[in-house]
């Protein structure tokens, strides 16, 4: 099953005009509106909601996310001054699958055009679909017409067999469906899914970085999702269900204090290297249990280092794991950008580049007008990159686009005179 990306609402694709993003993270809902004018975009917008019911990308509490979405989309419709019906929204998690696959397909003509690029990417697609999984992208990384490789738009090239690698992300289907019905309730009809870590990773990247080889690491909540780009494309993309939720959590266990006050503690305090210092310096530690606060007990801040390194040391394992099984760590280069609320902690730039033996920074995502500083930060890179998503699409996507209207006219087309033979 073939879907979004591929054959996205019409009303938002190259079209002036109103649109809205929705961002459903495991610990924060976000809701952009703008609007795409002759001279780029406007946000007009925004709200985000702390979400409850969600973990690890995936719904567990179909009412604590309802009510999240509408607060969220509640807080932007009154700042837009205008409502909204059609939502883009953002998918995360271990429910995504990247693929890799190579087609060819004989050249119609005397020279690549439009329709044989249409019907490489759709075969492609046709053979790793199955009734469980649903497309959500197909990128391709690279084109060959005959004995010629690594191109980047065949079209007006003669040759005989053109073939592509496509690089295609798929979603389990009762995973869509669960937002789906969701997103439903709030009276919100979906235009389109957009991977979060391809969507961060428009927000932060350089046209350099990904062109030379660049893995970013979107450090969520609940997930931790990455995407690899070399050439200029995404070649693989991946998630573990382990975020800095998982940090204040074991903070909460390991110091015995309330998850409010943990989360607080490793923001404040927390640190993923630590230093000869931590020993000496003594932070408060509200008990469990304990309602005067000027109970709280006196700890070492080795302590919280000692609690919050551990995880954050399995979290860049399991990454570099994945790298590995896939293949492509040596694709990505050298370079990491980490972005997400859990990469702004003290040492975890040192610690991903030790982990990872890569030049590692910090990714700030790009500058949208009308989007204040507060919504402006790396928490919020899936939702920048879901507006860059939308208006910096590559050329493969209009021709699908088109090509999915065409093809919806001929079925109906056909239809009609299926019906006419039957009954006239």
């Amino acid at each position: 099953m073939m879907s979004n990306s591929l054959m996205m609402h019409e009303a938002i694709r190259g079209k002036h005009g109103s649109f809205a993003m929705l961002d459903i993270g495991t610990t924060k809902v976000v809701c952009f509106i703008g609007h795409l004018t002759a001279d780029g975009v406007q946000i007009n917008g925004v709200g985000h909601q702390l979400c409850k019911g969600m973990k690890s990308g995936a719904i567990t509490d179909v009412g604590g996310v309802e009510a999240s979405i509408l607060a969220a989309v509640h807080a932007a419709e009154q700042m837009a001054g205008e409502p909204i019906e059609n939502v883009m929204v953002s998918v995360n998690g271990v429910s995504l699958k990247s693929r890799s696959v190579s087609i060819e397909l004989e050249v119609a003509g005397d020279a690549a055009h439009d329709h044989d690029i249409v019907d490489l990417i759709h075969e492609g697609c046709a053979s790793l679909e199955d009734e469980s999984h649903t497309i959500l992208h197909a990128f391709p990384i690279q084109y060959y017409l005959d004995a010629t490789k690594g191109l980047s738009d065949p079209r007006g090239m003669a040759g005989h067999v053109l073939g592509t690698e496509l690089h295609v992300v798929t979603a389990n289907n009762i995973f869509l469906k669960n937002i789906t019905n969701c997103v439903a309730r709030c009276h919100l009809n979906i235009d389109g899914y957009v991977m979060a870590s391809h969507a961060s990773a428009l927000a932060c990247l350089t046209e350099d970085e990904r062109e030379l080889g660049v893995t970013l690491i979107d450090m969520g909540g609940g997930v931790t999702s990455f995407s690899v780009f070399a050439g200029g494309k995404n070649i693989f993309s991946d998630a573990i269900p382990v975020g800095g939720k998982h940090v204040s959590n074991d903070i909460a266990r390991g110091l015995s204090t309330t998850l409010i006050h943990a989360e607080r503690l490793k923001t404040i305090h927390g640190s993923a290297i630590g230093s000869v210092k931590d020993a000496e310096v003594m932070i408060e530690v509200p008990q469990l249990g304990e309602e005067d606060e000027d109970e709280a007990a006196l700890m070492p801040r080795s302590h919280l280092v000692g609690v919050v390194r551990p995880r954050m040391e399995e979290i860049f394992e399991m990454v570099r794991s994945k790298l590995e099984a896939a293949g492509v760590d040596r694709a990505a280069g050298r370079r990491c950008v980490l972005t997400g609320g859990g990469s702004q902690m003290i040492g975890v730039t040192d610690l991903a580049s030790r982990m990872l033996s890569k030049q590692v920074r910090k990714g700030r995502p790009i500058e949208i007008p009308g989007l204040a500083e507060m919504a402006s930060g790396p928490s919020f890179a899936t939702a920048i990159g879901m507006v860059q998503f939308l208006t910096h699409q590559p050329w493969e996507e209009s021709l699908l686009h088109d090509a999915h209207y065409g093809h919806r006219f001929i079925r109906m087309t056909d239809r009609v005179k299926q019906w006419f033979r039957r009954n006239v």
